[in-house]
């Protein structure tokens, strides 16, 4: 007698994707992540980070969060490939075109967020483009990703350079699709992202801890050598764009090779700026992993609204696009960013608890489940 062949869960089927409990740590930092991004957008946020004035210190979410919330989509990209153990041919094929799916539709949600025509800069079909440029290194190790990581890295001031001419007089859409978060840039976080996945067991204290010193190191190391050998101008929260370096006019030639390659300026594209920005998103991602994942109910109680807020993160994302188009006036005050996160934690809480997963986030489900997680 012979049985029909019958699809498995994606649990199921050996050395895929799906591995393990879902990790709230991450979720969390994906809500602060996006969080982030929304006082970045609404919040009036002061330009550049004072020490001596609180007030300002607010700032550390320019760039920060942009780079946290690509660094996790990296994350996110090695959770849901088999973490530490990627599966071989024929499922990787499967896995991989998963992942182009996935990329196509977060790039079209992204066009139809930049014509809403808000004055904020959409990331997503940067993001989209990002998840088709990781697919062939799915099967890569963690250090050689690191490896690609690093020579992003140092490619990212050059190609940032390279690109400006021909944004010369490009309107808002060309700016979005191509200046502003630089591929190259973004490739180097998403690729961090993927090593951390492939590294060891996120829900391990030794990993998280590792991680956790590691990020930090790098972004102290980072950032002193920017400030001592190439201390942002002082007219550059002005003057400069973000995503492309920035030297002031009179700087000699050392002085603009400087502020290319080792600025520490938030959204500068240079090598500090890309390295340092990645190491507080591993720690940060680290950090929250170490604090939720395991550590009980009632942590995960406390956890509850951000991890709700990071469960969605496409949804939440898009929802503030949308209500910014309908607002009457642009909002930028740290009210009106309050007003946002609540708005944001209140909708993903209600949401979550009686439908599960996010609007958008089912919709990419039905899409990529098209192709089958089979034996």
């Amino acid at each position: 007698m012979t049985t029909a062949a019958r699809p498995v869960p994606p649990d199921a089927v050996r050395g895929v994707p799906a591995s393990g409990p879902r990790l709230q740590g991450v979720d969390v930092a994906r809500a602060i992540a996006l969080l982030g991004m929304i006082a970045t957008h609404v919040g009036d946020v002061p330009d550049a980070v004072d020490w001596s004035d609180p007030s300002t210190w607010v700032a550390v979410a320019h760039g920060r969060s942009s780079s946290l919330f690509a660094v996790l989509a990296g994350v996110s990209i090695g959770l849901t490939s088999g973490r530490t153990r990627p599966p071989g041919p024929p499922l990787i094929g499967r896995v991989r075109a998963r992942l182009a799916i996935r990329a196509v539709a977060v790039v079209g949600i992204g066009l139809l967020l930049m014509a809403l025509d808000t004055p904020v800069y959409v990331i997503l079909p940067t993001y989209g483009v990002l998840f088709l440029l990781v697919i062939p290194v799915l099967r890569v190790r963690a250090r050689w990703l690191l490896a690609l990581a690093a020579a992003c890295a140092v490619a990212s001031p050059v190609a940032a350079l390279a690109v400006l001419p021909l944004y010369a007089d490009a309107g808002m859409w060309e700016v979005q699709l191509g200046l502003v978060y630089p591929v190259v840039t973004f490739l180097a976080y998403v690729l961090v992202g993927l090593a951390v996945a492939r590294t060891g067991s996120l829900e391990a204290r030794v990993t998280q801890v590792t991680l956790l010193a590691s990020g930090t190191l790098v972004a102290v190391v980072a950032y002193v050598v920017g400030n001592l050998l190439a201390p942002v101008p002082a007219d550059a929260a002005w003057a400069s764009f973000p995503g492309v370096p920035y030297a002031p006019e009179g700087s000699t030639p050392a002085q603009v090779l400087a502020q290319e390659v080792l600025s520490p300026r938030d959204h500068s594209s240079s090598i500090v700026d890309v390295v340092g920005t990645a190491g507080v998103a591993v720690a940060v991602t680290a950090l929250c992993c170490l604090l939720v994942d395991g550590r009980g109910r009632t942590a995960l109680r406390i956890a509850f609204p951000l991890v709700a807020v990071g469960a969605m993160p496409l949804s939440v994302y898009a929802f503030h696009l949308v209500v910014i188009a309908f607002l009457p006036e642009y909002p930028q005050s740290a009210a009106a960013w309050g007003w946002f996160a609540v708005g944001s934690v209140l909708f993903a809480m209600t949401w979550r608890t009686f439908l599960g997963r996010g609007p958008l986030e089912r919709l990419l489900a039905r899409l990529t489940g098209t192709v089958p997680l089979i034996r």
